[in-house]
């Protein structure tokens, strides 16, 4: 096997995680929604713009993260070879 052939999978591999380690991301990930969200509020109750901005900002980043980890653990639920 050569050098390129062993990165790769070792590449691969570590990408992978178990079920368990994506319920562990998507809970970490909702528990910085929630954060996201407060900071929101707060940013409109003191009527500031750019903070406002930035906190609906980082809602997005979690939205799109929480649905890369859902797609994640739906692959591994077809992955024929995990049964």
């Amino acid at each position: 096997m050569s050098t390129k052939d062993k990165n790769t999978k070792d590449t691969k591999s570590s990408k992978k995680k178990g079920k368990a380690g994506t319920y562990l991301a998507i809970g970490s990930t909702l528990f910085a929604a929630f954060s996201n969200v407060k900071k929101v509020r707060a940013a409109r109750g003191e009527e500031d713009t750019l903070l406002l901005i930035d906190g609906l900002i980082r809602v997005a980043a979690v939205a799109t993260g929480v649905a890369l980890l859902v797609r994640e653990l739906r692959q591994h639920d077809n992955d024929v070879l995990t049964d």
